[in-house]
């Protein structure tokens, strides 16, 4: 490989033996050259071959016989031009052969399984704590905490009562507010209402006046 190999196919996608998909990113000044950057679906390994499918423009050569002299009885209306193929399968309407690895099948791709992200302690432990890996796993059995019962004393329960009455008279007064809130609202639309219906019977009654 050269680095102006890998210049021209830049986002060229390739492929692994096992099915990975990736694709040509940027070719590197380090190292070898015709070295390269690619990115891949999932971790490959060093066994895993990679291959690009390329192809090449082919320029077909150009054929012709030129006709020096109509060798026939009745001269250049008689001469007939050899036919292309096409035009003899239509004529004598024999089917075009079809060849079996020609035709195009549905492609039938398996879901793949991708492994989990695994981040080596030494790693994880030098990383900021922004970036570190953050999921606590979910327990099932219930804690102690949970489980055990709240006794309270006298003057905590007066307490909690206490607040708990607080509450209610707020939450009633906040639907209250609300109710009335809405009241108004209805009000005032049907207020604008009736000033639009008015303004717009003097507009129409002003345009016939112009018009007249």
């Amino acid at each position: 490989n050269s680095e102006l190999e890998v210049s021209r196919f830049e986002g060229a996608s390739i492929r692994t033996v096992s099915g990975l998909r990736g694709q040509v990113k940027k070719s590197i000044r380090e190292g070898q050259p015709g070295t390269f950057r690619a990115t891949f679906e999932d971790k490959i390994l060093i066994s895993d071959i990679i291959f690009c499918r390329t192809w090449v423009p082919v320029e077909i050569k150009k054929y012709y016989n030129p006709v020096t002299s109509l060798l026939c009885k009745s001269g250049a209306d008689g001469w007939r031009a050899m036919k292309p193929k096409a035009q003899l399968l239509v004529e004598t309407q024999t089917p075009i052969e079809v060849n079996p690895d020609s035709i195009y099948k549905p492609i039938e791709r398996k879901e793949r399984s991708f492994n989990k992200l695994r981040v080596p302690k030494g790693v994880e432990a030098a990383l900021p704590y922004s970036s570190k890996h953050k999921d606590e796993k979910k327990k099932n059995n219930k804690s102690y905490l949970s489980k055990r019962a709240v006794v309270m004393e006298a003057d905590e329960k007066k307490k909690y009562t206490f607040v708990q009455a607080i509450n209610t008279i707020r939450n009633d007064k906040q639907a209250k507010r609300k109710e009335k809130n809405a009241e108004r609202r209805l009000a005032k639309s049907k207020e604008t209402a009736k000033l639009d219906e008015k303004l717009d019977a003097s507009r129409k009654a002003r345009k016939r006046q112009q018009h007249r």
